[in-house]
């Protein structure tokens, strides 16, 4: 089968149209161009074509998946389901995924720190963290080491009680509003419990 014509597209950065008699058209990147040295004229027979377009697709899901990560942030999980929702193969979508932890571009570690930091900053407390890490993808055997960054529980419930109250001291019914805002946030009871009781008065013990 021979190649008629090359061109770069007009419409996505990095991909090249290799235009082949017969009306067929291969989408490549430059890599792939490269790699297999095509050029006007030469004559590829079926398997190459086969094996052309299985490259094509690998390389177009590195350059999605570097894409994404620019964008946001995103675990390994993620930017994998993104991927095959985008139509990537499985296997494409993990290699892609792989190479990008490889050269460090993707770190779930990493990650996982950084939605602790920012939903601890936004008043949140551990259950709350674990369940939003395990939303996100992140692999449970990070969750520890990612949660040591947490600031301690009584100093993100107190800023919050701070927030709430404006420096005023809560009746039993505002009080009640607050335990229940707080539990809803993931603080433990035990820790709901001292800092309210901290505001002076006792409040139920269930």
């Amino acid at each position: 089968m021979k190649i008629e014509k090359i061109e770069k597209s007009k419409h996505k950065q990095g991909r090249v149209l290799v235009h082949l008699e017969g009306d067929n058209l291969l989408r490549i990147t430059e890599d792939e161009l490269l790699r297999f040295d095509l050029y006007p004229g030469l004559d590829i027979d079926p398997g190459t074509v086969i094996e052309l377009r299985k490259c094509a697709a690998r390389s177009e899901a590195r350059v999605r998946a570097a894409n994404m990560i620019a964008a946001r942030p995103l675990s390994k999980q993620e930017l994998q389901k993104r991927l095959r929702d985008k139509g990537a193969a499985d296997a494409d979508a993990e290699a892609a995924v792989d190479w990008l932890a490889d050269i460090g571009a993707l770190d779930d570690l990493a990650y996982a720190k950084m939605l602790v930091r920012h939903y601890s900053a936004s008043g949140y407390g551990e259950a709350r963290l674990r369940d939003e890490l395990r939303r996100r993808g992140v692999g449970r055997e990070l969750w520890d080491e990612a949660l040591a960054d947490a600031p301690d529980a009584a100093e993100t419930i107190a800023r919050v009680i701070a927030a709430r109250t404006r420096g005023k001291v809560p009746d039993e019914t505002e009080r009640k509003k607050l335990s229940g805002l707080l539990l809803r946030r993931g603080f433990a009871w035990r820790d709901v419990k001292a800092a309210l009781n901290a505001l002076g008065g006792e409040i139920w013990e269930d």
